[in-house]
């Protein structure tokens, strides 16, 4: 789980590929953009930059079958997973966009919700406390501090904000692979779990509903909300320094 200087030094170079191409990504989500139309944008983006797509032909443990696109795209009640189609966006939709990417055999992750034309004021309050949510947690990667505290920082955003957080869906180490330890809980109780070290590189990734916090998995393996309830997802890949935490893919 601990990664040298030169190992995080590299992990930044992938993250700031990474936050090129997500931030453009971002800027393509509008009414009448197929889901599909965006996942070969981003091919086409990291082919540019001589990096690969993680997710593409990724199978993790449990799965019937590899991943068969660049990105991740999930839209309103689908929170994660969501896999790039002929879907045209609509009005209001909430697109949730999930990447990894690997140069130089590192990777880094990070995910981003973007609201097609004008949205709801629910909807824009979600996108507000998740990602706020998201920068409380990373405040609280430092070393000497636990799990606990950053699944605690990020639940009582999401709470004060009277939203939920998704169970059954956590965050994790990354760096050498996609998905490494610790599972990043988006809960937890101050002072418990593992303590934070200096070198370790997490994915923070809070995932917040307006209803349930249960989830349920559709016939594509996406995850969604089970009542139907909108979600909204941000993530960053953080590496826990002596000085504090570090954004690698800002």
């Amino acid at each position: 789980m601990i990664k040298k200087k030169k190992d995080i030094d590299a992990i930044r170079i992938s993250g700031k590929i990474l936050a090129r191409v997500l931030s453009a990504l971002k800027e393509k989500v509008a009414p009448g953009v197929r889901l599909s139309d965006l996942d070969l944008y981003a091919r086409e983006l990291l082919k540019k930059e001589n990096a690969r797509p993680v997710f593409l032909n990724y199978q993790p443990e449990g799965a019937d079958k590899p991943y068969p696109a660049a990105i991740c795209t999930s839209v309103n009640e689908k929170i994660v997973h969501g896999v790039p189609n002929a879907y045209m966006v609509r009005e209001g939709d909430l697109v949730k966009i999930d990447i990894g990417v690997e140069y130089g055999g590192y990777i880094a992750d990070a995910a981003v919700t973007a609201g097609a034309g004008t949205i709801s004021r629910i909807a824009k309050k979600l996108m507000d406390v998740t990602e706020r949510s998201l920068y409380c947690g990373i405040e609280e990667c430092v070393p000497g501090n636990t799990l606990g505290d950053v699944g605690n920082a990020i639940e009582s955003v999401v709470h004060k904000g009277k939203f939920s957080v998704i169970r059954g869906l956590t965050g994790h180490g990354v760096g050498f692979e996609l998905h490494e330890e610790p599972t990043v809980y988006n809960f937890g109780k101050s002072g418990t779990g593992m303590k934070l070290r200096e070198g370790m590189v997490l994915a923070i990734e809070p995932m917040v509903s307006t209803g349930s916090p249960d989830i349920i998995q559709l016939s594509d393996e996406s995850y969604a909300t089970s009542d139907g309830s909108l979600s909204a997802h941000f993530e960053h890949t953080v590496a826990i320094t002596k000085n504090g935490p570090e954004i690698l893919t800002r």
